[in-house]
């Protein structure tokens, strides 16, 4: 299968952003549903991409190589070793509440990167950057009144990369 210019780089989105789901490849690639997202993986990239157990979208080790992007994560069974993420990621990483801490709110989050960063985030964008985090194993959720999150391992565990979002 011969890619157009086009589904390599978006090919190369899904590699660098797995695990993703569908609304984050929309406002990625300017979709305007999630169902055009699935329309368009199916007719173009069904061979390179599959859903994991939790229906996330995942490359296929042969969409790495033709691409030559970096993988979002490395691990093994132990958890994700390295994360490679956009840069508000990796700051909401550096500041939400280590493991044996008590969990945060999205807004606290968003506090202390406003705090640590000279960096004014919407909180929906953090938001979103926790849940991608959780996606990749490295944030957990803890319901209290509202959805709370801490990391799940060890921040020195895990080297964060900073990439082009």
């Amino acid at each position: 299968m011969t890619l157009s210019p086009e589904e390599r780089d978006r090919l190369a989105d899904i590699v660098r952003l797995q695990p993703t789901k569908n609304k984050e490849l929309q406002e990625r690639w300017g979709f305007d549903s999630g169902s055009e997202v699935h329309g368009y993986l199916e007719a173009h990239l069904s061979d390179y991409y599959y859903r994991n157990d939790d229906s996330y979208i995942c490359a296929t080790p042969e969409a790495a190589e033709l691409t030559d992007a970096e993988p979002g994560m490395e691990g093994d069974e132990d958890g994700p070793q390295v994360i490679r993420v956009p840069e508000l990621e990796a700051q909401v990483f550096e500041v939400v509440a280590g493991p044996a801490e008590r969990s945060e709110s999205v807004v606290s989050v968003l506090q202390k990167v406003r705090a640590t960063f000279d960096a004014d985030p919407e909180v929906d964008a953090v938001r979103e950057a926790l849940q991608s985090l959780r996606r990749k194993g490295v944030v957990e959720v803890v319901y209290r009144t509202v959805p709370t999150f801490k990391l799940a391992v060890d921040r020195e565990r895990v080297d964060v990369e900073v990439v082009d979002s």
